[in-house]
């Protein structure tokens, strides 16, 4: 059975594209492809003994990113803060800054959807359906009252 899933695998893997890159299609084989080459113009990283590090990054077509972290957070979590940008296919430049921590992820970006100020105004149909679900429930608990001990349970005979 191990056999058959160690055939299974290496034939799998035989499959998958090498490198992200497949095999040409039979008709274009011998066709040279050209294919865009980004110079990475910076790539500078450096992680510490204790646990924080930093990195800085830039591409040939306008990508940055950088980060730096420490594990500051609680059990000795990583916490780390930074930023990245990039030009969309539409032309605009997108930047985003961010934290990560116990909270979680938190991007700030111009382009990224913000909720709403709170508390803002609840619309009256809400407030009519507060109004009556806590009117139903008053009801209700005084028929429970009312009605005395509950009938559910019978006496053991």
């Amino acid at each position: 059975m191990k056999f058959a899933i160690l055939i299974a695998l290496t034939a799998v893997a035989a499959a998958a594209p090498q490198n992200g890159y497949s095999l040409p299609e039979p008709s274009t084989r011998g066709v040279l492809e050209v294919v865009e080459v980004v110079p990475i113009l910076r790539d500078n990283r450096v992680q510490e003994d204790d646990g924080r590090y930093n990195f800085d990054i830039e591409t040939g077509d306008g990508i940055t990113a950088s980060e730096s972290g420490s594990p500051d957070g609680p059990e000795g979590a990583i916490v780390s803060s930074g930023k990245y940008s990039y030009t969309a296919p539409d032309g605009s430049l997108i930047e985003v800054t961010y934290v990560a921590n116990e909270d979680g992820f938190q991007p700030e970006g111009d382009h990224l959807p913000v909720a709403p100020e709170f508390p803002h105004e609840i619309p009256e149909f809400v407030l009519r359906q507060i109004e009556k679900a806590a009117e139903e429930d008053a009801l209700a608990a005084a028929e429970t009252r009312d009605a005395g001990p509950s009938q559910l349970y019978q006496r053991p005979q």
